[in-house]
């Protein structure tokens, strides 16, 4: 399957799964107004879903930032890893995104963000300090692939 057949299907799915997410809760909203007769509670199930949706949506970067506490880097903070970011973006034709460390000694890295101008990188130090340059390099280039796509 070509990368672009797989972000078409991932997009798909994403609004599925969204989808689906909406259709259930709405049906306990209505099983629930069915069984205590008022209509509030099915409206409450809508507009809970239809609002939860949209934060996960629109505000998921800024959610798994604050759970991690990650924080922010910029080019005098950590010139070296904001230079690797900048240059793979640079080469990929992307605006450079945020980039974030968390403080955790296990290996990670994660991209986020629902557009390519608001993404965000974020990379754990116990990647920073466990990979060569190369390796971390490696590993942002695939975060900023999925950024890319």
């Amino acid at each position: 399957m070509l990368t672009y057949q797989h972000i078409a299907k991932n997009k798909l799915e994403s609004w599925v799964l969204i989808s689906v997410f909406l259709v259930i809760i709405t049906l306990i909203g209505w099983a629930f107004s069915i069984r205590f007769g008022d209509a509030n509670i099915l409206y409450f199930a809508v507009g809970f879903s239809i609002f939860t949706s949209l934060i996960s949506y629109y505000f998921s970067d800024s959610i798994t930032l604050a759970i991690s506490q990650a924080q922010a880097v910029d080019r005098r903070a950590n010139p070296e890893l904001y230079r690797l970011v900048e240059n793979l973006c640079i080469a990929g034709g992307l605006p450079t995104p945020k980039i974030y460390i968390i403080n955790d000694s296990a290996p990670n890295a994660f991209a986020t963000g629902a557009f390519k101008n608001d993404a965000l990188v974020a990379v754990s130090s116990g990647l920073l300090q466990s990979m060569s340059r190369e390796e971390v390099a490696a590993v942002l280039g695939h975060e900023i692939g999925h950024v890319s796509n």
